[in-house]
């Protein structure tokens, strides 16, 4: 089928696209190629995806409400997979007009461009950090979410109720996918496994917030760019059964789904430093220090919707997923 997929040089979008074009599958890949980190890494993805001969580059902003328009109007694209964002808690407190920009306007286009042309399914990346002040663990779809703890949350929990109105108004099948702390090659220089690899081999201490007290449910790139896919193979219908006086915040009336895309199993973030230490044959210099503003301490997914509706389960151990990250961080930047 004919896809878009917005965020193709970034590290999930890349990893999605591969997958797309390897079962012949045409993807127009969209990005804008910004700074918010190394563009080089970016370039060096697309330029693995323009080798395939079903893929096709187009550099915008969906925050270009022209642009995107004429874009959806010439391709007439079967189904939207929409993973470009401006990523990351801590960014969002120092810019958080770069998050108005792109998570909301930029979103606001996506849905305009697919009520408009037809599209048969939209499936776009939530964050688990929606879950902001929920301590009931594993975190479940079918929680409230109204507790953001960061303006990178609000303005994905604000993605959710936005896809919610355009499938009811619209009869537009949407699908949200909450990613929990996602990690492996090609990953994103900003994020926690890229900067202690980096700064181990170079003898330079890592920053340990919450004292190391972080339990996190990583989840290998791989794990979470299939999750996409099957996802979106399968269009959001809506729930016969949804009830108006109990409202199931997963569900709808409308063809309207959320679900998570995690390992199902937290790890303690002192066992994953220890493994990045034994797959480089050295030990981190640990600067410990409290938890961040916006961070929460532990995350956990509960995984049954996606298993029973999608059939589909992440199951990468992190030993496996970190010692591929290793691999690939040591060619790549030949340490």
């Amino acid at each position: 089928m004919k896809l878009l997929l917005t965020g193709a040089a970034g590290f999930i979008g890349f990893t999605t696209a591969q997958i797309l074009l390897a079962r012949g599958d045409e993807v127009v890949g969209l990005d804008n190629l910004n700074d918010y980190y190394d563009v080089t890494l970016k370039q060096a993805r697309l330029a693995i995806l323009q080798k395939f001969p079903n893929f096709r580059f187009v550099k915008m902003d969906v925050a270009d409400r022209e642009g995107m328009a004429t874009l959806f109007k010439q391709e007439k694209f079967q189904r939207v997979i929409h993973l470009a964002a401006q990523a990351g808690v801590r960014y969002s407190i120092q810019n958080p007009l770069a998050y108005i920009d792109s998570n909301v306007v930029g979103f606001a286009n996506i849905l305009e461009g697919c009520r408009h042309n037809g599209v048969e399914h939209l499936v776009y990346a939530s964050t688990s950090s929606v879950y902001g002040a929920n301590t009931k663990m594993p975190f479940s779809v079918h929680q409230n979410v109204d507790h953001p703890l960061s303006f990178y949350a609000a303005t994905k929990k604000a993605n959710e109720l936005m896809a919610h109105t355009y499938a009811h108004l619209y009869n537009l099948p949407v699908t949200g996918l909450r990613f929990f702390t996602v990690y492996g090659p090609w990953g994103r220089p900003d994020m926690a496994l890229f900067l202690f690899t980096k700064n181990i081999l170079a003898g330079k201490p890592i920053d340990v917030f919450n004292y190391g007290n972080h339990r996190r449910d990583f989840t290998y790139v791989d794990d979470i760019a299939q999750g996409v896919v099957r996802a979106m193979d399968r269009p959001a219908k809506p729930n016969p059964d949804w009830n108006s006086d109990a409202p199931d915040p997963a569900t709808s009336k409308a063809p309207y789904r959320l679900y998570n895309i995690g390992n199902n199993s937290p790890v303690e973030l002192m066992k994953y430093i220890e493994c990045i230490e034994t797959n480089l044959g050295k030990k981190a210099i640990k600067n410990l220090l409290p938890l961040q503003a916006g961070d929460v301490p532990d995350t956990s997914a509960d995984v049954d919707d996606l298993v029973q509706d999608v059939g589909y389960r992440p199951a990468t151990p992190v030993e496996e997923g970190v010692r591929r990250f290793i691999e690939w961080y040591v060619g790549y930047y030949g340490k």
